[in-house]
């Protein structure tokens, strides 16, 4: 009789075991000392912002280039990314150097979203524009390659075979 066929033949002890092990798996989680572990990802600030009936060119030239201009130049900023869509949203990423602590980053850009409201079409200060801390950290990302190429096709998604 084979290692699996055991717990097909027991399929209440095959239940019992895996809550067990579920509950211990739990119990462990809450322990991890993530927190001692250093930034990889660096943090992000999002500020979003809604025109309702403006295309996404009204949207980048009344909306985003203000909020740019006035945002640029925040300390520790590496870079922004915007996104202006043809619904009427403005989707905002400021992203700091690693180690920038994101409260106060969060209140920097604010404060530069405040002052850049005055030049906002009338819509958008009526719905507010919203600045919100933003996490990218991933706990564990896996990659499977074959350094032979011989594995590749298994490991590839059906659906990116074409």
């Amino acid at each position: 009789m084979g290692f699996g066929h055991f717990f097909v033949d027991r399929p209440i002890f095959a239940s019992v075991i895996s809550i067990v092990l579920m509950i211990i798996g739990g119990v462990a989680l809450l322990n991890l000392p993530i927190a001692q572990y250093p930034e990889i990802a660096p943090p992000t600030i999002s500020v979003t912002a809604q025109y309702p009936g403006a295309n996404a060119e009204t949207i980048a030239e009344t909306v985003a280039a203000p909020l740019e201009q006035q945002i640029n130049g925040v300390e520790g900023m590496i870079y922004m990314n915007s996104l202006a869509t043809g619904d009427g949203q403005l989707q905002l990423t400021v992203t700091f150097a690693p180690g920038t602590n994101q409260d106060i980053a969060q209140v920097q850009v604010q404060n530069r979203v405040g002052q850049a409201e005055p030049r906002l079409p009338e819509a958008v200060r009526r719905n507010g524009v919203q600045v919100n801390k933003r996490s990218s950290d991933f706990l564990m990302v896996v990659n499977l390659i074959s350094p032979k190429k011989t594995l590749d096709t298994v490991y590839m998604c059906r659906t990116t075979r074409r």
